[in-house]
């Protein structure tokens, strides 16, 4: 008989499956340093009165519109969305003295 046993396709296949993995482990390892958001420039971002959210592309057309009614949103202020699926926005602090986010798992 040729080809592989079915030990060495298992054994084959047990690494394949360690070695995808790897990066998800790394993954979620990381999941507790913060992330920079990726807002960017000439984009709107939507949240819907169903609690849905978009991302638009703008243009200039209507700009005098889109500010007119606009605020600046303050520094050191916090977006998250509850256990209910409600966006929340918090302007206090969100960081202990040591700069760990207070409201972590741990």
């Amino acid at each position: 008989m040729t080809g592989f046993s079915t030990r060495t396709f298992l054994a084959v296949g047990f690494w394949a499956a360690a070695i995808a993995a790897a990066p998800i482990h790394s993954a979620l390892a990381q999941a507790d340093a913060p992330a920079p958001w990726e807002l960017k420039t000439d984009m709107g971002y939507g949240y819907d009165k169903d609690g849905k959210t978009f991302a638009y592309k703008m243009g200039t057309n209507n700009a005098g519109l889109l500010l007119k009614g606009a605020r600046k949103v303050p520094k050191g202020t916090l977006f998250f969305i509850g256990h209910n699926g409600q966006l929340y926005i918090r302007s206090g602090p969100y960081l202990e003295d040591d700069g760990k986010f207070m409201f972590g798992s741990n």
